[in-house]
């Protein structure tokens, strides 16, 4: 596969020196040095200085950097109620990546809603110990309840940036850190994690292009309408965040995997999935501007092509129960990795190839019957994605 000027990546890895088999005294001795312990500190902000806190710039509050769990109107009322009442709340948790300069690793929502709580933004809702108090912003709060809710105050836990002694260690107990506070006994989706740890132009280009509508409705997931009134705003963000790739970031890792395909035979070698990822999105955050703007657009023209051939069920597997052929109602990445692979390829076939549009689904139904062997069930080895790759490379030469 022909690559873009700067495109083709060299990974370097960083062996584990770790000595699992040690004495006591070399215990302790590891303990007394430090080895694996977090540094941090401990601060108290007033609630009223937030607003001038964050819009100093000394303070990440990438939106994407967390789970995609984004709080509505009633549970940010809830949290301000919390403060009237003087229930004690969790501490935020920021990390130094340089001296004076933060990024939120635990906490976005609670600063995000007490931010936009004191700039008038939402009215209080769904409140129950104070439900006099509802309808009202900041400003229409009467004196002492606003008084009162000025001198409390939120606590943070900054883990410094002299935890690390390199990038590598940073790296490590960094994700340490962010997979502990976060996970709240749940475990992170890789792309969950690697979105925090790793994250980048490239990383902030894969959610720019998730966001795709084409991509959405291969996936089954809500499009945000145009000219949308505020109640229809509203039940999209509620149906957005209750899918599941979208909460999970499982969208983003999609588009991830398109672009990490590209090199996949040359850079997966003696790496699972997860780790290849990651490694790939950290090398490709170091890509040039012009690059990634090229890679977008072959993202995009690849996922409308398709979408124009196949329509919203492109990457949905025809399948056999009982003797009866169907359509399986779900996408699968056994289609969507290789399909997309090849599609990118044959773009500049692809007028002649939508020519057969009319013909196309009877040809999708007799090319999963005779390779149903190929592409049923979730084997990910790099002999069936490669053997899947080569179908649709064959399927793709006799449209043209």
């Amino acid at each position: 596969m022909a690559l873009f000027d700067g495109e083709k990546l060299v990974f370097t890895h960083i062996e584990s020196t770790r000595n699992l088999s040690r004495t006591d005294d070399e215990i302790n001795d590891k303990y007394n040095k430090g080895d694996v312990r977090i540094v941090t500190e401990q601060a108290r902000y007033p609630l009223s200085s937030i607003p001038t806190m964050l819009s100093s710039g000394d303070y990440l509050l990438n939106p994407e950097f967390q789970r995609r769990h984004r709080w509505n109107q009633e549970q940010k009322s809830r949290l301000m109620e919390s403060f009237i009442m003087n229930v004690p709340i969790p501490p935020v948790f920021l990390y130094e990546d340089r001296y004076g300069h933060y990024e939120v690793m635990d906490g976005l929502q609670r600063l995000t809603a007490i931010n936009e709580f004191y700039e008038n933004k939402y009215s209080l809702t769904g409140l129950q110990e104070w439900p006099e108090l509802n309808g009202k912003k900041y400003l229409d709060l009467p004196l002492q309840v606003r008084k009162g809710i000025d001198r409390r105050y939120l606590s943070s836990i900054i883990l410094l940036q002299e935890t690390a002694r390199n990038e590598y260690d940073a790296k490590n107990l960094k994700q340490l850190v962010f997979d502990r506070i976060n996970s709240g006994g749940v475990k992170l989706e890789p792309q969950e994690s690697r979105n925090a740890i790793f994250n980048g132009p490239f990383n902030l280009r894969c959610i720019k292009l998730s966001e795709n509508n084409y991509f959405r409705a291969t996936w089954g997931m809500p499009i945000k309408p145009n000219d949308a009134t505020d109640e229809e705003l509203l039940n999209y963000e509620r149906e957005l965040s209750a899918n599941s790739l979208f909460v999970q970031m499982k969208d983003v890792e999609l588009v991830l995997r398109f672009f990490a395909n590209r090199q996949r035979e040359a850079l997966i070698e003696r790496s699972n999935l997860v780790n290849y990822l990651d490694n790939y999105l950290r090398y490709a955050n170091k890509y040039e501007d012009s690059l990634i703007s090229n890679l977008s657009i072959l993202f995009l023209d690849t996922i409308k092509f398709i979408y124009d051939l196949l329509g919203k069920g492109a990457f949905r597997l025809y399948r056999v129960r009982n003797n009866k052929w169907y359509w399986y109602s779900k996408p699968t990445t056994a289609v969507y990795d290789p399909l997309m692979l090849v599609a990118a390829r044959y773009l500049p076939h692809k007028d002649k190839i939508l020519n057969k549009k009319n013909e196309i689904l009877s040809i999708m139904e007799r090319f999963y019957k005779e390779n149903y062997d190929t592409f049923e069930g979730r084997n990910t080895n790099p002999g069936i994605v490669k053997e899947r790759e080569l179908k649709f490379e064959s399927l793709f030469k006799t449209l043209i």
